[in-house]
């Protein structure tokens, strides 16, 4: 299995070969990529605990997580502008830190548990769906259409990957992957260390919509996009060693995480291209 910047996507099972499938892969891959070793033997019983995992039960899995994130947010925000608008930024924070500890949590026991089930991967998904929709809900009030700007932002920069990928523009190569995940890291101790900064009255100019602001933010988001070729080769390399369909809830998550963090990124930038 390969290595992913997606701590998602690190350790998923090798399983039973099974049938070819039509995955993400890009045109010209080598003969037989696609197609497990041992194609052509007895199939196994149908269901997803004995079925090796295809295309369809990824894009099915990923479209239902991310629905529930879409209408947990919206219902979130439409209630966090009602509190805001009473003066009640208590609550607002609450749900805000709430969704974010509740995913953290659910996020940690589904990558270090490989919990690949409907139940853990949805739960994820409202969870982030709060707190999104809590931020998104104050930055709407401040900003008025920000909240769909940012949503078709990441639509775009998630279809223009997928197309980047399936035409194979970018190859997703071992010096690639070793760039990418050396570039998460590094963009990972930047944050961690102005997150310290901030809490000692030290503002290093990375989060106050300046120009650095501007330029880091859109840094970020340049990674945050590519990182999104890594999730579509370990998805394709998962499929193609033939891992039992319900880790398909599997790469959902790992496709949501990445989704979360780019919807993140693009709402922060647009709020500082609209600062006077």
């Amino acid at each position: 299995m390969r290595t992913s910047s997606n701590p998602a996507f690190r350790n998923l099972p090798r399983g039973a070969a099974g049938a070819p499938y039509a995955g993400f892969q890009p045109p010209g891959a080598p003969a037989g990529y696609g197609t497990p070793a041992g194609y052509g033997a007895p199939q196994a019983p149908s269901g997803e605990a004995s079925r090796p995992m295809t295309v369809d039960d990824v894009v099915m899995k990923t479209g239902i997580s991310l629905g529930v994130t879409l209408v947990v947010g919206v219902l979130t925000a439409i209630w966090a502008q009602s509190q805001a608008a009473a003066g009640s930024m208590g609550a607002i924070t609450g749900a805000m830190i709430g969704g974010m500890l509740v995913g953290l949590v659910l996020s940690l026991v589904i990558i270090f548990k490989q919990m690949a089930s409907a139940p853990m991967t949805l739960a994820y998904a409202a969870a982030e769906g709060v707190f999104l929709g809590a931020i998104t809900g104050v930055f709407e009030m401040i900003y008025e259409g920000i909240a769909l700007q940012a949503i078709l932002g990441t639509a775009a920069v998630f279809v223009v990957m997928l197309v980047v990928y399936k035409t194979g523009a970018v190859k997703v190569t071992p010096k690639f992957r070793k760039w990418m995940i050396g570039a998460l890291g590094g963009v990972a101790i930047v944050m961690l260390v102005n997150l310290v900064l901030s809490l000692f009255g030290v503002n290093t100019g990375l989060r106050d919509g300046s120009t650095l602001a501007i330029v880091f933010s859109l840094v970020v988001i340049g990674i945050a996009a590519f990182s999104f070729l890594l999730d579509f080769d370990m998805a394709d390399e998962a499929i193609r060693q033939g891992v039992p369909a319900k880790f398909a809830w599997f790469v959902a998550f790992g496709l949501l995480v990445t989704l979360v963090w780019l919807y993140l990124e693009i709402l922060r930038l647009l709020s500082y291209l609209q600062q006077d």
